[in-house]
């Protein structure tokens, strides 16, 4: 079982720090969502292919169902990004903010 991912982790830190930069954060927080539940995925494979739950067939499936809606969730929120880059209009081969809706963060 493997997660399709739309983004690359690459691809994402750089939509994290164009976020970060202005007062926009909504695309960091989807893509720190992503992020967290690429993480959950893999920790449920490595669940998966433990020694100990191989001897539990119930925690195999404990972990194949939490992966499972993982997998979704991801699935959804991955599509959720890409809907927002759409509807912000932003350089999809730079990854970068439009004009239009920056403004930097004003640190006092």
């Amino acid at each position: 079982m493997n997660l399709d991912n739309k983004f690359s982790a690459l691809q994402l830190s750089i939509i994290n720090d164009q976020a970060a930069l202005y007062t926009c954060a909504c695309p960091l927080q989807v893509s720190l969502q992503i992020a967290s539940l690429r993480k959950l995925f893999d920790y449920q494979k490595e669940c998966i292919a433990s020694e100990t739950t191989a001897d539990n067939p119930a925690q195999i499936q404990v972990h194949r169902r939490i992966a499972e809606a993982t997998k979704q969730a991801h699935q959804i929120m991955e599509q959720c990004l890409d809907d927002i880059l759409d509807l912000e209009s932003w350089d999809r081969a730079k990854l970068e903010m439009p004009k239009g809706i920056r403004k930097r963060i004003e640190i006092n």
